[in-house]
């Protein structure tokens, strides 16, 4: 009972700190496109969703972890397609379906890793760093690779992005999961103490003794896994490993996390609130598609409510401010 209790609080806290707006946008998104399109709210669409919503979920939590605790990370599109095609690669030499995912998993966090130490120890601007990243991770895919697709034939990889139990993608049960467990249990422990402390006041962090940047390793670390994760996904999904996968995904995973009441400036956001942004660019998308809309529009729309969520987040900390 104590722990249901934890959990219903940490729930409603997290509600509080995003705002009923959220929920509203959310709920006007359902509203509209249920009634322009007899096919939206139909299982099948709603399985679609889920299964467009993985790839970017995923990169999205580990962008939720980076952003609270102040850093950026512009790079998790680029080391999703690097950590698609190792697998691909590691599949095609028949190293197996476990050494493929867990193979792109540690590649993928340790480029985090590398982010990590050039923002944390040579004190480089987050954006900057991660965006040269981002440049040399996309670069080196095409190069490796001479630009050509890396095909995938293993039956159970493949079948991890397409299949599914009782009629829910097994992508959708990989989302979900991710996000209770992480969401639930990150602020319980020393990570997701240090990752609010480090975003809220850095400085103070470094004079009580707090080792700043070895703690920038592990988030940034860990946003590199999930994004070679995510990589996995994307190419059991399309079936093969390609340079050029995940190319600007980076609007959607940023708009989902700020959506979800994360501050861009740190020390503030939830993992758990980050899942209903999520699922508000994610409704969007599928919903435009729905009725037709050509994909530019979905740029505007995705722009839009970027822009609309850092706006009204910067209002209602001059709300907070007044009190």
């Amino acid at each position: 009972m104590n722990q249901l209790n934890k959990v219903y609080k940490l729930i409603k806290d997290t509600i509080y700190e995003i705002g009923p707006g959220l929920f509203f946008i959310f709920l006007l998104e359902i509203v509209f496109f249920s009634l322009t399109s007899e096919y939206f709210l139909s299982w099948a669409n709603f399985k679609n969703i889920f299964r467009a919503s993985t790839i970017i979920g995923v990169m999205a939590l580990g962008q939720t972890i980076v952003i609270i605790s102040g850093g950026f990370d512009l790079s998790v599109g680029a080391v999703s397609a690097a950590t698609g095609m190792a697998a691909a690669w590691l599949l095609q030499e028949n190293y197996g379906f476990f050494v493929a995912i867990i193979g792109a998993i540690i590649m993928g966090s340790l480029i985090g890793v590398a982010n990590g130490a050039i923002t944390g120890y040579a004190r480089i601007n987050p954006l900057i760093t991660t965006l040269g990243m981002m440049s040399i991770v996309r670069g080196l895919g095409f190069v490796v690779s001479g630009g050509y697709d890396i095909a995938i034939s293993n039956r159970t990889f493949l079948k991890m992005g397409s299949g599914q139990i009782l009629s829910i993608p097994y992508l959708a049960i990989i989302l979900v999961f991710l996000f209770l467990v992480l969401g639930l249990s990150i602020p319980r422990f020393s990570f997701g103490r240090y990752m609010y402390a480090i975003g809220s006041n850095e400085r103070a962090c470094v004079l009580a003794g707090v080792r700043v940047n070895r703690w920038k390793l592990l988030f940034y670390g860990t946003c590199g896994a999930l994004a070679g994760l995510a990589g996995v996904i994307t190419s059991a999904r399309v079936g093969v490993g390609a340079p050029q996968i995940n190319m600007g995904v980076e609007l959607g995973v940023i708009t989902a996390v700020i959506l979800g009441g994360t501050a861009l400036t740190g020390g503030k956001g939830r993992i758990l609130g980050t899942f209903l942004g999520l699922f508000i660019v994610s409704t969007m998308s599928n919903g435009l598609v729905m009725l037709s809309v050509p994909t530019f529009y979905k740029y505007v729309a995705t722009g839009s409510l970027l822009l609309s969520a850092v706006i009204y987040d910067e209002w209602r900390r001059s709300q907070y401010a007044k009190r």
